[in-house]
């Protein structure tokens, strides 16, 4: 994407002498391919001298990548160690950095699937830097990306009335239920259900599948999802039908198992239990969404207990999206 910059008074006392302007209000918005736009500041700036800020919005490097990582690690949402590497397959341009004078300070992904369906995530201003006008203008600028799209998202609660103000509404929660599961079922799921190892389906198979609970195709991001090294995705099979999948990652914290579908409880039970076993210490963390009774109660009855929520909220009417196969959810930041 063309570099976005914005030119911020780096002076918040002659930031708010502009009538009524905020801490960090720009000053000017433009596009710009060959070098920037220069705009004064208040009056009042030492003469000879122009105090700016510049902020730049541009497309992520892999570099960037790992550096948003390490911002949603330190906000506790324990995200994937190599979850970049199938994000990037999925939209390289749909991850956006903010950087002021150089320095990044923000980031946000706002990833296209299809023709009429997008995801914004990844939604991060360091702590610092919150409150000044850049994550709004980087949030514009995700926005501006997924126009005319169906788009949606997973909003932390205390930025849920801030989405709702975008024109964002709830469809239902995705709850965090963590711990090492008990009591899993040894069967592999019911009478002629067999627990194997994804990567020996066809492709087309486990894509075709993925469908019924995504809005749209996403088979590059859900191929580098399933076959990345140090992963494991198994998948639930009778005669030679798909009835469930699953992959489960490492993390910092509780790997995470997502996707989790499954045609029945007791098919999402075996898989999960499976899967938990390549754990470090069994430990997993699984994003379930609460309209899914079954999974709510699987999860429960597994003693995994609840230790955090996101919304997930669409511009539009949700889509129609087999809630109930839906065990666990894919990722909170591409959905």
């Amino acid at each position: 994407m063309p570099t976005t910059t914005v030119l911020f008074c780096a002076d918040p006392l002659k930031e708010r002498r502009r009538a009524g302007a905020g801490p960090g209000a720009p000053v000017s918005l433009l596009t710009a391919d060959q070098g920037l736009l220069r705009a004064p500041c208040a009056s009042g700036t030492t003469p000879g001298m122009t105090a700016f800020e510049i902020f730049e919005i541009n497309g992520a490097s892999a570099a960037d990548m790992e550096l948003f990582r390490a911002w949603a690690d330190a906000e506790g949402w324990n995200p994937g160690d190599t979850d970049r590497f199938a994000f990037a397959v999925a939209d390289p341009a749909g991850f956006l950095v903010g950087r002021l004078d150089g320095e990044p300070v923000a980031c946000i992904s706002a990833v296209r699937y299809g023709a009429g369906f997008g995801f914004i995530g990844f939604y991060i201003a360091r702590p610092a830097f919150r409150g000044q006008g850049y994550g709004i203008q980087l949030w514009r600028a995700g926005m501006d990306r997924l126009a005319g799209r169906l788009v949606g998202l997973d909003g932390v609660v205390d930025q849920q009335d801030n989405y709702r103000k975008s024109g964002f509404r709830s469809a239902w929660n995705n709850v965090r239920h963590e711990g090492v599961p008990c009591g899993v079922p040894r069967s592999g799921g019911g009478s002629g259900v067999e627990i194997v190892d994804a990567a020996t389906l066809p492709f087309g198979q486990l894509a075709a599948y993925d469908r019924r609970f995504f809005p749209e195709s996403r088979d590059a991001f859900l191929s580098a999802w399933t076959g990345l090294p140090g992963r494991t995705a198994l998948a639930a099979v009778r005669d030679g039908r798909v009835e469930g999948l699953g992959v489960i990652r490492p993390c910092s914290g509780a790997s995470r198992i997502g996707p989790l579908y499954a045609d029945a409880p007791e098919v999402a039970a075996a898989l999960l239990g499976r899967l938990a076993e390549h754990a470090p210490g069994g430990e997993v963390a699984v994003d379930v969404p609460d309209g899914n009774q079954a999974a709510t109660a699987l999860m429960s009855g597994l003693g995994l207990t609840p230790t955090f929520e996101a919304a997930r909220m669409y511009t539009g009417p949700a889509p129609d999206l087999d809630l109930a196969g839906l065990y666990g959810v894919t990722s909170l930041e591409l959905g």
